[in-house]
């Protein structure tokens, strides 16, 4: 796998961001993290420490 660094437990890859400002999360994350069409994430900002997406039912 070009550019995926892959485990059970950890994943490392890119993604594009869409003309829409759209994001894909690859298969092996939502597979990993069990996200089903319809969930909703929470997205996470801070302009120093990055960007972190999480269930919305953890906050």
């Amino acid at each position: 796998m070009k550019g995926k660094a892959k485990r059970e437990d950890k994943y490392m890859g890119a993604v594009k961001v869409g003309s829409k400002g759209q994001i894909v999360i690859p298969k092996e994350v939502r597979d990993m993290f069990d996200i089903n069409p319809g969930d909703t994430l929470m997205l996470l900002a801070d302009a120093q420490k990055g960007i972190a997406l999480e269930r919305n039912g953890r906050f």
